[in-house]
């Protein structure tokens, strides 16, 4: 379902331990245009603004394989982080969320009154009824800067740790989960986790809860493991035969086994799917288990007294298209009615191996093996991305020879160099090891808005870029700056408009070399790069 609107808060906490005095910045856009509100929430102040800063020349994000809803919220900050410009592959159990609702009508009713006392709980800190803020996250948001997010204001991170494949059964953990777990441990961030679930009978539910207890063990875990199950109307789920009753009855067993484990179990549905209890009994689960809600509308002003829902919704997860400091890809951003006087300690406190970040979590490689040299220079990187979370950690040379381990669609090659491994720009690389080096080598994304000039006559400029025409109507995949030039380097090319996602303009020609195309919007001719816009279908 197509965005009805986009919003933007930016959350700036003055101390974390300070109670009920955040300050929220949020501004509405509504078809690019910007218009404050200020409203107050339980004591706290949600001040709306429009951010404006940013670098100057955007890099897109490959757009992620998660079906697009209603709303699209963005948490930002005044300067936000480049997104490079990566791959995201979507393993077979990515929840499927379609069925998030379309509504955009709010009346505000009791869902968010809920008496947390009578609802299982493992807690051993205590738990209330303070209003907390956070997301969930999974290797689909990539490296996460856990630092950045603390500095944000968020208090707690819902972590997927794993999942049951929707085809193969096999049980398999989330390759950022433990490194997720860790980072938000060390930067004060309180922990939650949930599981992805395939199960089809208590026996399997019962074997994914003890493999999540173990897993999760050796972290403090204070907010609740959630039981999420998604797709099941899906034809080619394992799931697909299983009745409403039958799949309760999964969802009752791993929760059980779950607060049997010392955890305190949640629930997670789409408010369609729990309402009138379409697709799961809801108005029994409610009465034992917290509910984590997804429902994604544009009141945003529901937030302190829950979503329009007439059961019970302790969670309630009010957008897939959350923008947070510190996290390049959009994430679910959530609101919890309920809080801890403290965190948990982990119920194993044995000595834990460090965790690292798993730098391929967005980007497939096919494995290859074969030897590869530079076509004239390319800069191996620690990542497979040019943004800023990057380093370039040595340069290879033509006539030096490296391993090609992989190669992913989206354009890059993993090598290993003189023992470590690396990440370059393919086009860059040649298994022609005789091949004399490139005077001129062929631009990549890292250098082509370097080596692309200005489309001009040889007789003013001494420029000889030349646009192959089209004509196709494009936007942004996610924002990109159309410029006077298709240069960033050169002095004279400004930045005279910025595209964002569903703004529209003309691509009239296209230099595949280079990777910049030739835009008319509103009379003008401008240029941005190729890889930051797309077709519109």
């Amino acid at each position: 379902m197509k965005d009805f609107n986009h919003f933007d808060y930016n959350k700036k906490a003055s101390s974390r331990g300070r109670k009920q005095k955040d300050i929220f910045r949020r501004r509405i856009l509504i078809g690019g245009i910007a218009v404050g509100i200020l409203f107050l929430t339980l004591g706290t102040v949600f001040i709306v603004k429009k951010v404006t800063g940013g670098k100057e020349e955007p890099v897109e994000v490959a757009e992620e394989l998660e079906p697009e809803d209603d709303v699209k919220i963005e948490v930002v900050v005044d300067e936000p982080e480049e997104e490079p410009a990566e791959e995201v592959t979507e393993d077979t159990e990515e929840e499927e969320k379609s069925s998030k609702d379309p509504q955009v009508e709010v009346k505000v009713e009791s869902g968010a009154n809920v008496d947390v006392g009578s609802l299982v709980s493992a807690s051993t800190v205590g738990e209330n009824s303070n209003i907390t803020y956070g997301i969930d996250v999974s290797k689909f948001q990539g490296t996460i800067d856990w630092t950045q997010v603390a500095s944000s204001g968020i208090n707690f991170a819902m972590i997927r740790v794993g999942y049951r494949d929707s085809s193969t059964g096999e049980i398999k953990a989330d390759s950022n989960a433990k490194y997720n777990m860790q980072e938000a441990e060390k930067n004060g961030i309180k922990i939650g986790a949930y599981f992805f679930s395939t199960a089809i009978n208590s026996t399997e539910a019962n074997e994914e809860a003890t493999w999540v207890a173990n897993y999760i063990a050796q972290y403090p875990i204070t907010y609740p493991v959630g039981y999420n199950c998604e797709g099941f109307e899906n034809s080619s789920s394992r799931q697909y035969n299983l009745t409403k009753d039958e799949r309760s009855a999964v969802a009752d067993a791993f929760l059980d086994a779950i607060y049997k484990a010392g955890y305190t179990p949640i629930f997670y549905a789409s408010k369609n799917e729990l309402t009138n209890d379409a697709k799961w009994n809801a108005s029994s689960l409610e009465k034992k288990w917290k509910i984590w809600m997804a429902w994604y509308n544009q009141d945003t002003s529901a937030i302190a007294t829950g979503p329009a829902y007439s059961g019970k919704c302790a969670m309630w997860q009010y957008t897939n298209q959350g923008t947070i400091p510190g996290i390049s890809k959009k994430v679910d951003v959530d609101v919890a009615y309920f809080g801890y006087n403290g965190t948990e300690t982990a119920k194993d406190t044995s000595e834990r191996a460090v965790a690292t970040a798993d730098v391929e979590a967005l980007m497939k490689f096919d494995a290859v093996d074969e030897t590869v040299t530079a076509k004239s220079k390319t800069n191996l990187r620690d990542k497979p991305s040019q943004g800023a979370d990057s380093t370039v950690k040595v340069t290879l040379i033509n006539g030096q020879t490296a391993t090609r381990t992989g190669v992913s669609k989206s354009g890059w090659s993993r090598v290993v160099f003189e023992g470590g491994t690396y990440y370059a720009v393919s086009s860059y690389l040649t298994t022609d090891l005789s091949a004399a080096a490139q005077t001129a080598p062929s631009p990549t994304p890292e250098t082509a808005t370097d080596a692309a000039q200005a489309e001009q006559t040889p007789a003013t400029t001494g420029f000889k870029t030349k646009f192959t025409d089209c004509n196709e109507l494009i936007t942004a995949k996610e924002i990109v700056n159309l410029r006077s030039k298709p240069s960033v380097t050169d002095a004279d090319s400004q930045v005279v408009i910025t595209l964002y996602n569903g703004m529209t303009a003309t691509r009239t020609g296209i230099n595949n070399e280079y990777g910049w195309s030739r835009i008319d919007y509103n009379g003008q001719t401008l240029y941005c790069v190729s890889s930051y816009i797309k077709v519109v279908e």
